[in-house]
């Protein structure tokens, strides 16, 4: 329990490879939080991503999953389905003159902070510095119309300054207090791209009912723009356990590219469930 609440986890792949060792401790991690708890495990596929997600990963990720001995509660969502629930979300903080569209390539943008004498970071690198801030209405309309692609920025510093002091929990670390400006104007969706993963795990963890948000601890600076983001769509707020990442033998974290070590590679070399899950740090 949390609180007065049944526990109610997720574990959330995105289709776009195989599951690796990695992905077996997440979903695990999730799955007995929830069973020892006596609650709830969510599985949601996290397919916005354009061409890299395929049906067959869908596929493959259930299996593998299936093989693994863990069961869900629910029906799988796919994100993919909630596009309208995404529009909303941002005509909402459009409403609240929250978002501005950024017509800056990528090259514009590096350009620029290669300019600045001290450009500043946050935890995913330099941060957006600024340039179409403070573009007028009129130019916005005018690129817009001229078809130029853009991306909608959270304005930062309206958002904080709206939402006020937050603070969010860790179940391993604690209370956290967020600090907006070191995430900068945040992307919240492209033209290829509906919605960003900032604003879609926001909404979908609301939307099910999730009380335990579970993942890895290299996604633990990024919970303080969900955090905001709650606050501002008047969402209920969760508790997060940010765990440990498993890694090779080097100490470089697992990723997709880690082929020997998919399940897949694994189920073909003859481990068996149990020798697999004792692999991500899951023994019976």
């Amino acid at each position: 329990m949390i609180g007065d609440q049944a526990i109610v986890t997720r574990f959330a792949p995105t289709p776009s490879g195989y599951l690796h060792l990695g992905h077996a401790h997440a979903a695990l991690f999730a799955w007995r939080a929830a069973r020892q708890a006596g609650g709830r495990c969510l599985l949601r596929i996290e397919d916005i991503d354009g061409p890299r997600c395929t049906p067959a990963f869908t596929a493959a990720i259930l299996d593998d999953l299936a093989w693994l001995g863990l069961d869900w509660d629910g029906p799988v969502l796919q994100q993919s389905t909630r596009m309208d629930a995404y529009s909303a979300a941002l005509d909402r903080l459009s409403a609240l003159d929250l978002l501005y569209p950024c017509f800056c390539t990528r090259t514009e943008i590096r350009a620029e902070i290669a300019r600045a004498v001290r450009a500043p970071h946050g935890p995913e690198g330099p941060l957006y510095p600024g340039i179409c801030r403070n573009l007028s209405a009129d130019a916005h309309e005018t690129f817009i119309t001229e078809g130029r692609p853009y991306a909608l920025r959270l304005h930062m510093a309206r958002a904080a300054d709206l939402a006020g002091p937050l603070t969010w929990t860790d179940r391993a670390k604690g209370e956290v207090a967020i600090e907006p400006e070191k995430h900068g104007d945040v992307v919240l969706a492209r033209k290829e791209t509906a919605t960003s993963y900032h604003l879609a795990v926001t909404l979908d963890d609301a939307h099910q009912g999730v009380t335990l948000v579970t993942r890895g601890e290299d996604l633990f600076p990024m919970t303080g723009v969900h955090r905001l983001l709650q606050a501002l769509l008047g969402l209920p707020v969760p508790v997060w356990h940010h765990h440990s990442l498993l890694t090779d033998a080097e100490g470089a974290r697992l990723a997709k590219r880690s082929d020997a070590l998919s399940l897949r590679a694994l189920r073909q070399a003859g481990k068996s469930p149990a020798q697999v899950r004792a692999l991500a740090g899951f023994a019976d």
